[in-house]
């Protein structure tokens, strides 16, 4: 499986265990053709998880969107949170305006990481490359080691990381982004999210693990491992959920625009529609009751066309795939996201796409939604 990714490194090679499933708070259900079985937020109430974590302290090291969103709601839960950052940084005065406290509850790094019972490793893939020497020395025996994405012990090879022994490590990764985590708990809902244990020297990693992904904010859970995860995760990104969708937006509505459609016309037969009318249906109730609820003509070609983009489309995932499993997308992400420019091409990057006319003529349609204008 490993192969390509172990095969000349004389760093050692991480055993990725499977455990057996406690039944205490564990509901079977079917998804599809297969049983599986998933964890729900009421199996873990607020006060069931203070108790859990009562002599735990909680430190966030990173504040990105995930770090910000999961610090924030444990914090709602009643957990004892500390954050973790480099000091005078963005992140840094962020914090402080979420009413992190300097010295109590905001620490530089390796001050946070030492006070931790269970470190939550959320910096990017690369800042946890890059800072694991700062954090390894702080995860004493008996400590817990939290991730939101395997990338880091999958691709330990690449990245590093190597855990001590005689810790826990365990994953909960959110589906979704760490604004929608925020967002969602907030609304008093949750996020689905998976839940991954790769080292269990406490006996205790299981019920910490879902314990803290309810305490995150997830509404269910259901277990994988570090290394479906990442491939699961790293495939999902590049293709349907950001890479591919953005593709085929921006396909089709350049064909439209060649063909003398209007800005406004393209982008709302390309995004606005699918945004704002059908993919809302899709969430509610499935492929198929989208289908329902359009017209005859709309469903018959849709039927008819979706075979041709599977076609022309699996060979692309299925390259995908394999380069996200070989480490090649892997070392891409470490080479690119560790240049001390990236953020300045990420924003180029990104002020591209946003200047592009497909983007601008989006932002005026959306300033014309009703929504918007508070009609």
């Amino acid at each position: 499986m490993f192969s390509r990714l172990f095969k000349t490194s004389l760093k050692p090679r991480l055993a990725f265990p499977t455990f057996r499933v406690s039944s205490r708070y564990l509901k079977t259900l079917t998804f599809g053709s297969q049983e599986e079985v998933v964890i729900e937020r009421n199996d873990f109430p607020r006060e069931k998880i203070q108790s859990l974590f009562k002599d735990d302290v909680m430190a966030v090291i990173g504040y990105g969107v995930q770090g910000r969103a999961q610090s924030l709601n444990m914090k709602d839960n009643g957990l004892n949170v500390l954050v973790g950052l480099r000091k005078g940084g963005p992140s840094w005065d962020l914090a402080l305006e979420d009413g992190w406290v300097e010295g109590k509850t905001l620490f530089p790094l390796e001050e946070a990481a030492k006070k931790g019972t269970t470190v939550m490793y959320l910096l990017s893939d690369a800042g946890q490359k890059s800072s694991w020497a700062t954090i390894r020395p702080t995860l004493t025996k008996g400590k817990t080691l939290y991730f939101s994405h395997g990338f880091s012990i999958v691709y330990n090879q690449d990245t590093g990381v190597i855990p001590p022994k005689d810790i826990d490590v365990i994953l909960v990764a959110p589906k979704g982004s760490g604004t929608t985590v925020r967002r969602l708990f907030l609304e008093g809902r949750g996020i689905n999210s998976s839940v991954a244990i790769f080292q269990d020297f406490t006996g205790k990693a299981r019920d910490r693990a879902f314990g803290l992904g309810v305490g995150i904010g997830s509404g269910y859970l259901y277990e994988t491992t570090f290394e479906k995860e990442v491939y699961s995760d790293l495939t999902g990104e590049r293709g349907v959920l950001m890479g591919a969708i953005y593709g085929l937006f921006k396909a089709q509505y350049d064909t439209l625009r060649a063909k003398g459609h209007s800005p406004s016309e393209a982008f709302n037969e390309t995004v606005e529609e699918a945004t704002e009318s059908l993919y809302p249906l899709i969430g509610e109730n499935g492929m198929d009751w989208m289908y329902a609820n359009c017209s005859a003509t709309a469903q018959r070609g849709a039927l008819d066309w979706y075979p041709k983009f599977y076609e022309a489309t699996k060979p692309v995932f299925e390259n995908l795939y394999n380069d996200v499993k070989s480490g090649k997308e892997t070392r891409r992400v470490l080479d690119v996201n560790s240049k001390p420019d990236y953020k300045e091409k990420l924003d180029e990057e990104l002020k591209q796409i946003r200047e592009s006319e497909m983007w601008k003529a989006g932002a005026t349609v959306r300033s014309l939604r009703p929504t918007r204008k508070g009609q």
